[in-house]
């Protein structure tokens, strides 16, 4: 269990608060994330690293000469958004252009990708790399839909070496990528992680058994066995990676004698000393099976807060990957070798004062409009507020758990900027442009980018010379829909808020198209994403992290598609003169009554 925290939704800003305070030698906060210290050479591949927190040493701690350039911090198990990428790319950026280090999964490659292509607008080269090496989440015929754990290290340590030496930046992509093909893991876990101010575990393991196949979110496992010996779980690790050896590798032989970086990785409850007793026969395995360990690991390198478990990589090594993994590196939480130590950059880092945006010239209809988008805002904030837990609850069944505490992160941050846009004259398309933004900077992961977009899209159609009609209002929800399913290729049936949003868009404007008022409209909409939410515990996940474990979610509704149900009828509540914004028992009742029934 975390024990020790303010507020659990400022943990994350906290945390980074004090590492940067602790380890000023090598780091200094940016905007975003934190950026080395130092100067790097100038015209040199700059390497920004990033996911959600909770993973510590991943991602600060791997910050600093020989090692990464910057880290985008995210929520706890949320990607950083867009903007947070954006930020830190900008500041580490060399001049040689920026490569993107980060685990495939959809928060992160959905809000790096965004990051990188409005980079390359502004005319600086930059790449990415998702990290695929967990081999329990999905089959080798489907490498691409892996995702990333402990093998993030040896895919950023080879190309940030390779970027130090003065690769171009084809050359790094490309070391990367044969460092990435060459990255197996596979772990398991004694008992789930608790997030700060959680009751519980994001899952848990009955008494006497192990997860076999956890993710590092707190995914569970892909199955469930007896706790096995020191040893037994050695032989376990071992002969579930050999049996992907990567192509052109041969382990037996008179000349075969591949080398392997061995990395046995804590995933935070584990004691070292444990480790190292189950290390012991990990690498007499791997020398019976005639391979080479190459200095081998064994520590904490990518964790899942309290999570009492491990993993096993391999990293098939070549004679130029070998060079760069031992290359010199240092950094807070990963050091090897003596650098030449670099002056310190004595530059702010980018850690400015927020320019303030300036306020467009709007009509008094839409400003009159954009206080009803404050308090449809406001709705929004109590509803997720009052049920928070139960949306980490049922997303933690199948997923990670942390859909509640990113919610509440967004629109908390949506409602102060157009509280502040309001207050300065906005119109409503101002106004939900200042909230998009702000929900997708602070929410991160895959609902953040998703929930900013939608509010983008209402804001594009309302405009800000009039006020919000029916048909605006419609029109923008249509185009969020078609926002939503161009970036997230989601469809209906994959389980996902989809799911909710398309028999919404398609009711509200049937209704509007009816002749109804937005009031009458939007309420029947708001039944039938009611039904449609709870019809997702029908449903097998198709997208996203809950995807390997699909058959866990049987006879639980999506919580993204429940939050968005939630979100539509507390905004209902607000059109009428009868009930404050947010504030009425049907918000704080929806999901218990509809999805408790389910779960």
């Amino acid at each position: 269990m975390t024990r020790l925290f303010n507020e659990p939704a400022a943990f994350a800003d906290e945390m980074i608060e004090g590492f940067v305070a602790s380890h000023g030698r090598w780091v200094k906060r940016v905007s975003g994330g934190v950026v080395r210290n130092t100067k790097s050479t100038p015209d040199t591949v700059a390497l920004v690293i990033g996911g959600g927190s909770g993973h510590y040493p991943a991602f600060a701690g791997l910050v600093g000469q020989g090692l990464a350039h910057g880290a985008a911090m995210g929520n706890l198990f949320a990607s950083p958004s867009a903007q947070q990428v954006y930020n830190v790319s900008i500041a580490a950026n060399n001049g040689a252009g920026v490569l993107l280090g980060y685990g495939n999964y959809a928060g992160d490659v959905l809000h790096f990708n965004q990051a990188q292509d409005r980079l390359r607008k502004e005319g600086i080269d930059c790449r990415s790399i998702a990290v695929t090496d967990d081999v329990s989440s999905a089959p080798l015929a489907e490498r691409t839909k892996r995702r990333g754990i402990a093998g993030d290290l040896t895919v950023f340590k080879v190309a940030a070496a390779a970027a130090e030496a003065g690769y171009s930046m084809d050359d790094v992509v490309a070391i990367a990528e044969r460092a990435n093909d060459r990255t197996r893991s596979f772990g398991v876990a004694f008992t789930g992680c608790t997030l700060p101010g959680a009751d519980h575990p994001l899952f848990s393991v009955p008494e006497g058994r192990m997860a076999v196949g956890m993710g590092i979110h707190g995914e569970p496992g892909i199955g469930e066995t007896e706790i096995p010996t020191a040893d037994e779980l050695a032989e376990l690790l071992v002969a579930k990676l050999l049996t992907e050896v990567p192509d052109g590798l041969e382990t037996s032989g008179a000349s075969a004698r591949p080398r392997v970086v061995p990395i046995l990785n804590g995933l935070g409850s584990v004691k070292y000393e444990e480790l190292f007793v189950v290390y012991r026969r990990v690498a007499q395995l791997l020398a019976e099976a005639g391979l080479e360990a190459v200095d081998p690991q064994v520590g904490e390198l990518v964790t899942s807060f309290d999570m009492a478990g491990t993993s096993l990589t391999l990293f098939w090594l070549d004679d130029e990957l070998e060079t760069h993994w031992n290359a010199p590196a240092d950094a807070p939480a990963f050091r090897r070798g003596a650098v030449t130590a670099a002056a310190l950059d004595a530059s702010d880092g980018g850690e400015l004062a927020d320019v303030e945006r300036s306020i467009p010239d709007a009509t008094a209809e839409s400003r009159a409009g954009a206080v009803r988008v404050l308090a449809a805002l406001g709705a929004a904030r109590t509803v997720v507020d009052a049920n928070a837990d139960e949306l980490g609850r049922i997303d933690a069944i199948a997923g990670d758990g942390d859909h509640g505490i990113g919610m509440e992160r967004g629109v908390r941050a949506a409602v102060e900027a157009a509280t502040d846009a309001v207050a300065r004259g906005a119109g409503a398309a101002t106004t939900l442009h200042f909230a998009a933004d702000a929900w997708s900077d602070k929410a991160g992961g895959t609902s953040g980018a998703l929930w900013g977009m939608a509010l983008r899209a209402v804001g594009d159609a309302v405009g800000d010379t009039k006020a919000p009609d029916a048909g605006a209002v419609a029109a923008g929800v249509a185009g969020a829909a078609s926002a939503i399913m161009d970036f997230g290729k989601a469809k209906p049936g994959d389980k996902t808020l989809v799911d909710v949003l398309v028999p919404f868009r398609d009711a509200l404007a049937a209704g509007v198209h009816a002749g109804q008022s937005l009031t009458d409209a939007w309420g029947a909409a708001a039944t039938v994403a009611q039904q449609a939410a709870d019809d997702t515990a029908a449903l097998l996940p198709l997208m996203g992290r809950a995807r390997p474990h699909a058959e866990k979610s049987l006879g639980t509704p999506d919580a993204g598609a429940v939050s968005m149900a939630l979100i539509v009828r507390a905004i209902h509540n607000t059109f009428g003169e009868k009930s404050p914004a947010g504030n009425t028992p049907s918000n704080n009742t929806v999901l218990n009554n509809s999805v408790k029934e389910n779960a």
